[in-house]
């Protein structure tokens, strides 16, 4: 998978100190994209665009 047009953002509840922080990208056509800043060639999740927003919602919710 081409990972170069991805457009990473970092989630909104994230600080900005501490750097514990994940980022998202989901710009890429029937994929979402998560990868922890620290470590950005560490390796990224991939989720379909449905799986992650029950993820978002559930997260929302609790």
């Amino acid at each position: 998978m081409d990972l170069s047009n991805a457009q990473w953002r970092k989630s909104t509840r994230s600080g900005t100190s501490g750097g514990d922080c994940v980022e998202v990208a989901d710009n890429l056509p029937g994929v979402v994209l998560v990868r922890d800043t620290k470590n950005r060639d560490g390796g990224t999740l991939n989720f379909t665009p449905q799986t992650w927003g029950a993820f978002v919602d559930f997260a929302k919710k609790h």
